[in-house]
């Protein structure tokens, strides 16, 4: 199927486009927040600190398998948040030859701050919006962010 005549080709248009505008406006702000904390977090660290957070400690595989990115780009990235303190090394409970990253106290305080000021610019951007709309738009944003992941991890057939 030919998904470039799927659907009225002027609304995928607006959609393409809004989406550009939307990452270029996003990479603008870095949607860092409000406060002292705006803009202190850049992406990647944001993005490993909160995968450490949630899941917990994890080896450089798991958490580069677990973000759809290489080892080599959560080494380099990893790097200078073991230098600031934010993520321990520490030897795997189970092999002491293998290492695991995990979110330290000044980590976990950091994101909760960084966490904390981008929540107050989310309710600052939709405050005009119902919780209906926040809900809705959160879940069309998932599913549009799952639908690229699953791309670029070569689940999705190409047309």
């Amino acid at each position: 199927m030919d998904m470039t005549t799927v659907g009225d080709p002027g609304l995928l248009d607006s959609l393409q486009h809004e989406v550009a505008v939307f990452a270029r406006r996003a990479e603008q702000t870095r949607l860092g927040g409000v406060g002292q904390a705006r803009n202190s977090m850049d992406r990647a660290a944001y993005l490993l600190l909160n995968r450490l957070d949630k899941e917990g400690p994890m080896g450089v595989k798991a958490l580069a398998s677990g973000m759809g990115i290489d080892s080599s780009t959560v080494t380099r990235q990893v790097a200078p948040l073991v230098d600031t303190g934010l993520v321990k090394r520490t030897s795997h409970p189970e092999d002491g030859r293998a290492v695991v990253l995990q979110l330290s106290p000044r980590g976990a305080a950091r994101l909760a701050e960084v966490r904390s000021s981008r929540r107050l610019l989310m309710a600052e951007l939709t405050e005009d919006w119902s919780p209906q709309e926040r809900e809705q738009f959160c879940a069309l944003l998932t599913r549009f962010n799952h639908g690229l992941s699953a791309r670029t991890q070569g689940k999705h057939p190409e047309s």
